[in-house]
């Protein structure tokens, strides 16, 4: 496609046009032109293509595909491989399927366990998120289909998602919700970024231009086109000149009148949509040149995939006494409605008409015989108390009673945040009553985000599935009598009581504006700085082994700016072969910028058979060390010690290395509303100008009173965080025009 010459060519109406969608789901093509039209598809974990007979609002049923596992549950795989493979499988339905962009993946930080659509993000943590999700981005590419990074940004509830406004400070948001996107965008460079309903400071992220141009474009280097989600259009002229490329869907065409109004008038220059039709030219372009039929594309197959997947993104949370795995030779009983028919995937527009789905009670037929109980209705609000008395019979009869609970989809769905963290009670008092008759109890939980458990203490063996996808009942079966070891680790943190979560005050906020109270303490970094207790940490994962962790060592003792390597041993030291997840944290030993306990920077999966060591390796870059710096503006590394951990959890810390980062100077103008403490942070401050900054002498006769008064400790205190303004009245006798002298002079001295 010859891009310049068919921009020439297109009139400004057609150019307007092309800005919006054709429909629902279809980009504006012009046969007269050569551009055709493409179609994008919902697909995160699958995909939702709606055929010819697609509705206004996309809520019609779609297309048979295969549902993988959701985004909480991959996420807790740690495992790039993983992700890409997943990305492969649905890049190639989607080839089959003559689709150009697939509407995913979902990036958004979980800042609360309550958002409604937790189940389709990641994680807590901006690392661990931008890994899994660049890694699926690579995947989907790799097979000629774009992908559609989302929701950009900082959209974290469902609650008033389309009006209301994310008041986040600086540093959180770089920090946090921002660093999700960037390495998602700079390794796996996304065809195009997806923005969200939401306001940040009060502009709408469809039109708000440092988002969208000068953070996205000018400074991550992203050269593909941005979209809006379904409706998030607020004023489509704005959006253009803010950096948005396409509004979706189509909503009328007094949109198109006004962008060729704008550029007739001169309130939007030409050049500014020639630059927008430009990006969509190339994404068309890019589409059409890489589509084929995939020679390989196999329904089955995909299904066996999405089961490995499955079996991957399980947590084994708890086996006492090594419960699990279930032997051959006991009496199973499987209790639960889950079982016959599973919770599988979350609510909204990832919804996928699936090929087929297995289920656990299906999937245990040829392993073992075992009996079944319903137990309960999933959106029971009271027991059935026939249903009752037949699982607590049927567990108290067996050696062994699996219990499969969790959350309805009507509790947890896109559209609307959850009210509490808590299972339905009926399931609660279910386990209550099996746990009276039964003492070997498994819980396998179908949920897409932490719940509330009240009897985790009193239950030896706990396994959460999440939403594992169509495959998931098998993936189940195969833990629970051990065809292979669990080996996924929790992509967040399970909390005791929701009371606990760092945004339990401020969520979701009041009215259209909600304020991120808790800063940049978020998931696992909240409660670590509190010393909170936790029901299972960020990290947590068990095997059917046991491993231990040897030899931690850095490729250098000082950090100066160049990446630094660490590596650990890993050993099986147990009898079971399986994968181990070792999570490498970076924690400030130094006094100075208030930081997180630990932040993860880095992670690796190993298998190893028993008796088999293996290493584990990554590589720490300057990122790994920063903060974001709220006065300057930028990524700083501050010099001093740092640990380097090793680690099976963010609380079990195997081992522990130091290293020393030269670090950066602090570089802030000097201000005579600045601190003397902060002036003495300056490097050759103190040589120069002690005599000026020195507290005025305390007087050796002084009374006793008087030392009690004002001691040596408090006049040190009062001039640490004495403002230079305020050092004349303390004993210095500075003039105003000194004052001004001094900052100058500092100023100077840090090169200003």
């Amino acid at each position: 496609m010859d891009i310049e010459k068919i921009l020439s060519q297109m009139t400004l109406e057609q150019k307007a046009a092309l800005c919006q969608g054709a429909d629902f789901w279809h980009l504006v093509g012009f046969p007269e032109l050569e551009i055709p039209s493409v179609m994008v598809s919902d697909g995160p974990h699958g995909l939702r293509k709606q055929d010819d007979r697609a509705d206004n609002l996309g809520v019609n049923d779609s297309i048979k595909a295969v549902c993988f596992p959701t985004a909480a549950g991959t996420a807790a795989s740690f495992d790039r491989n993983l992700l890409y493979s997943l990305g492969e499988a649905i890049g190639q339905s989607a080839q089959a399927e003559k689709l150009a962009v697939v509407l995913g993946p979902a990036a958004n930080i979980k800042r609360s366990p309550l958002c409604g659509r937790n189940f389709e993000y990641f994680s807590e943590d901006p690392y661990l998120s931008a890994q899994t999700a660049a890694a699926f981005i690579r995947g989907v590419q790799s097979q000629g289909v774009g992908t559609s990074l989302k929701h950009f940004a900082a959209n974290n509830q469902e609650t008033r998602r389309m009006s209301v406004s994310e008041e986040v400070r600086e540093r959180a948001l770089r920090e946090i919700y921002l660093a999700s996107f960037e390495g998602a965008v700079k390794e796996g460079r996304p065809w195009t970024v997806m923005c969200a309903y939401n306001k940040l400071y009060g502009i709408y992220c469809s039109e708000n231009p440092w988002l969208l141009n000068e953070l996205l474009r000018d400074e991550w280097g992203f050269d593909g086109i941005t979209m809006t989600d379904w409706g998030a259009c607020n004023d489509h002229v704005a959006g253009i000149a803010a950096g948005m490329d396409l509004e979706m869907p189509r909503s009328n065409d007094y949109d198109d009148q006004a962008v060729v109004r704008a550029v007739q008038d001169g309130t939007l220059p030409e050049e500014v949509l020639n630059q927008t039709v430009r990006r969509l030219l190339t994404l068309i372009d890019k589409a059409q040149s890489r589509a084929h039929q995939p020679d390989d594309f196999d329904w089955g197959v995909q299904h066996h995939v999405a089961r490995k997947i499955a079996r991957e993104a399980m947590v084994l949370l708890k086996n006492d006494g090594n419960l699990l795995p279930i032997r051959g030779n006991q009496k199973v009983a499987f209790i639960g409605g889950f079982a016959e028919k599973p919770r599988f995937q979350g609510g909204g527009s990832s919804h996928i008409n699936c090929t087929e789905v297995l289920s656990a009670l299906e999937a245990v037929r040829s392993v073992s015989p075992v009996t079944y109980a319903q137990g309960f209705e999933p959106d029971a609000v009271e027991a059935d108390e026939e249903k009752l008395a037949e699982a607590v019979r049927a567990a108290k009869e067996a050696d062994i009673a699996v219990l499969f609970l969790g959350l309805p989809e009507s509790i947890e769905s896109e559209g609307y945040d959850r009210r509490d963290m808590k299972l339905p009670e009926v399931q609660n008092r279910l386990v209550e009553e099996v746990l009276a008759v039964q003492k070997k109890v498994a819980v396998v939980l179908h949920n897409g985000a932490p719940v509330e458990l009240p009897w985790a203490d009193q239950v030896p063996a706990i396994l959460e599935a999440y939403l594992g996808g169509q495959a998931c009942g098998g993936a189940v079966v195969d833990l629970l009598f051990g065809a292979v070891s669990p080996c996924g680790k929790l992509a967040e943190t399970f909390p005791l009581r929701y009371e606990d979560t760092p945004a339990f005050l401020d969520f979701p906020g009041t009215g259209d504006r909600v304020v991120y109270g808790e800063g940049i303490y978020v998931g696992y970094r909240w409660y670590d700085k509190r010393k909170m207790a936790v029901r299972f940490p960020f990290g947590h994962g068990l095997t059917y082994t046991t491993f231990e962790y040897s030899n931690l060592r850095l490729s250098v003792d000082n950090f100066v700016g160049v990446p630094v390597t660490a590596s650990v041993d890993v050993t099986n030291t147990g009898d079971f072969p399986a994968k181990e997840i070792v999570q490498f944290y970076v924690r400030s030993d130094h006094d100075g910028v208030d930081r997180p306990v630990r932040e993860l920077k880095g992670y690796g999966k190993i298998a190893l058979a028993p008796g088999e060591t293996g290493t584990v390796t990554v590589t720490l870059d300057r990122r790994a060390f920063a903060y974001w710096e709220e006065r300057t503006h930028t990524w700083r590394v501050e010099p001093g010690r740092y640990q380097i951990e090793a680690a099976a959890s963010s609380r079990d810390i195997r081992l522990s290395v130091p290293i020393d980062a030269v670090g950066e100077p602090l570089v802030i103008p000097v201000t005579g509303d600045t601190t003397v403490g902060d002036i003495l942070t300056i490097p050759g401050a103190m040589d120069r100008f002690a005599s000026i900054l020195r507290p005025a002498k305390i007087e050796e006769d002084k009374s006793e009173a008087a030392s009690e008064a004002v001691t040596a400790e408090m006049a040190a205190a009062m001039m640490r965080d004495m403002p230079l303004h305020a050092v004349r009245s303390f004993g210095s006798h500075l003039s105003p025009e000194e004052i001004d002298q001094l900052v100058a002079d500092l100023n100077e001295l840090q090169g200003l």
